[in-house]
């Protein structure tokens, strides 16, 4: 039971998220409402992390599986993808190294605040 109970809360969150993305005129994903929504709840303890901690945990646990059709995907647009290649590797690279760098500044940010 405790799992149904559990599932049924992201659901939720996932369906309030879904109606979210419908009712504004926004070029946001609905799993990014979603995200920001579970972000609120959690943060302001509307839901304790011990009401979803085992679904969630199970969720992460398989989250690599998800990224197979992604890479299948991939691999079946190479014919398209090949002429661009250089250009999505650098991309890539650029990206990646953008994201870790800014990701780094602000958890230093973030602990030194909470430092003081």
């Amino acid at each position: 039971m405790k799992y149904l109970k559990q599932i049924c809360i992201l659901m939720g969150i996932t369906f309030l998220a879904e109606l979210i993305h419908i009712l504004l005129p926004f070029p946001i994903p609905a799993s990014i409402y979603g995200l920001f929504l579970l972000f609120i709840l959690l943060s302001t303890k509307l839901l304790k992390i011990d009401d979803i901690r085992e679904t969630a945990k199970f969720l992460i646990d398989f989250m690599p599986i998800m990224f197979i059709p992604a890479a299948v995907a991939i691999m079946d647009s190479w014919i398209e993808l090949s002429p661009v290649l250089h250009a999505v590797i650098w991309i890539t690279v650029l990206t990646t190294i953008i994201v870790m760098v800014l990701s780094g500044h602000v958890t230093q940010f973030v602990i030194k605040k909470k430092g003081e």
